[in-house]
């Protein structure tokens, strides 16, 4: 017996972070969930799987209309055709409070309840499938505690949209104890949430399997779906099985000792093409990483909007045609020559002066509870999402420091400090 496990699929979930400009790849970005969730079903015929499970979150909300909800029905469709059944629960994004519309349900597909768990038992495989949906948004409770017994004789799987005891970035929604997992006797908990694939335990499989498409800069790497073997009642393989099309990637690029920005470009091309390779063939969205201890470090900051443009033109114009640069982020340290620092002039002075600039904690604090007020007047989409501007941060306004130290440097520079500072 062969079957998939698959998870947050969130279809039609915009792909956030990617700036729009000339050249960007704005169409093939556009329905990425969808062709990862098509990925998904041609995966399970070609594969010839037994049946599919889904763990919750596979709409990202409420429908914006119908279309939504047709894609997903012709796709079961396909999988019917083919005779391979689908089991689903709800999760958070998706729960009984949240979707508005409603289709009936394809014939292969069954939908677990929301009001109390039930089984699904597949009698010609020896099979029995428990699960519970969301049935709101914010479920707190530990759902798993109403689960029933596993039966001896048959092959138990725990369908589950869960936070566990707890996962960076995820709300805290039906938590659950791996002992309380272990204790029902399932060989095989099939679980969603976390969108990071993770394999919790072995005796029994306790698996994550990840979302299906990353969203944006924190969902970097493969994405996809779980494969798993079963003999004799039980498992004996699990292999997770990529289904993105857009793969995201933070790509740190050295320039320790670089001097001037055009040596930059040559190690950003190899970095990128690099990454590009470790992506196969999948479009590229990735987050350039400018690291090191710089020479030009404060030129990197005053001519940031040139630089992002240079490397986005570098790879329309290198054959990089599935990379799509997200952000460049300068997190380079000052190398100052030691020819400026040693001088003996204002120059050398006015240098010396601004690298040693410091702000202590609790004048940090002070400036960090006056931004606040101003803080609170940007717009809620920019201070929320999964990459928030939150000016008001201490941490935040001390790398305003050092940005702001790097420009009165550069600005210093442009003013004619002589020819021994150009850099």
């Amino acid at each position: 017996m062969r079957f998939l496990h698959a998870a947050d699929v969130h279809l039609d979930s915009p792909l956030r972070g990617l700036e729009r400009y000339e050249g960007a790849p704005v169409e093939e970005i556009r329905g990425a969930t969808r062709r990862a969730f098509e990925n998904l079903v041609a995966l399970a015929v070609e594969e010839s799987v037994d049946f599919v499970l889904l763990a919750g979150d596979i709409y990202d909300g409420d429908w914006r209309d119908y279309n939504t909800g047709l894609f997903f029905s012709g796709q079961m469709g396909r999988l019917n055709d083919h005779g391979i059944p689908v089991f689903l629960i709800a999760g958070n994004h998706d729960a009984a409070s949240q979707i508005t519309k409603a289709l009936r349900p394809p014939p292969n597909l069954s939908v677990f309840a929301t009001r109390a768990p039930e089984t699904w038992v597949l009698e010609h495989l020896g099979v029995a499938i428990h699960g519970q949906g969301f049935p709101s948004r914010a479920v707190t409770d530990d759902l798993s505690r109403a689960y029933p017994q596993g039966d001896p004789a048959l092959f138990n799987i725990g369908l589950l949209h869960t936070s566990l005891d707890g996962r960076p970035g995820h709300e805290p929604y039906a938590p659950c104890t791996l002992d309380g997992l272990r204790a029902k006797g399932y060989q095989y908990w099939a679980l969603g949430h976390v969108h990071q694939r993770e394999l919790i335990a072995e005796d029994p499989y306790i698996v994550f399997p990840g979302n299906i498409q990353g969203r944006h800069i924190r969902e970097t790497g493969p994405k996809g779906c779980t494969l798993v073997r079963v003999e004799e009642g039980q498992v004996v393989e699990i292999e997770p099985r990529a289904l993105d099309v857009v793969r995201w990637a933070i790509c740190p690029v050295d320039v320790t000792d670089v001097r001037s920005l055009d040596q930059i470009l040559p190690l950003v091309e190899h970095a990128l093409a690099e990454a590009s390779d470790a992506a196969e063939n999948r479009l590229l969205a990735t987050r350039l990483h400018l690291i090191g201890r710089s020479p030009i470090h404060s030129r990197l900051h005053a001519e940031h909007e040139r630089l992002v443009n240079e490397c986005r033109a570098l790879v329309s114009s290198s054959g990089l045609a599935d990379v799509w640069i997200e952000k460049l982020v300068v997190e380079t340290h000052p190398s100052a020559a030691v020819s400026e620092l040693s001088r003996e002039d204002a120059f050398g002075g006015l240098l010396r002066t601004i690298h040693a600039l410091e702000v202590d904690g609790e004048r940090l604090s002070a400036l960090s509870e006056e931004v606040d007020a101003l803080a609170l007047k940007l717009p809620p989409a920019l201070r929320g999402g999964d990459d928030p501007f939150e000016p008001s941060d201490p941490a935040y306004l001390s790398d305003c420091l050092e940005d702001v130290k790097a420009l009165l440097v550069e600005r210093l520079r442009g003013q004619g400090a002589g020819p021994e500072t150009d850099v």
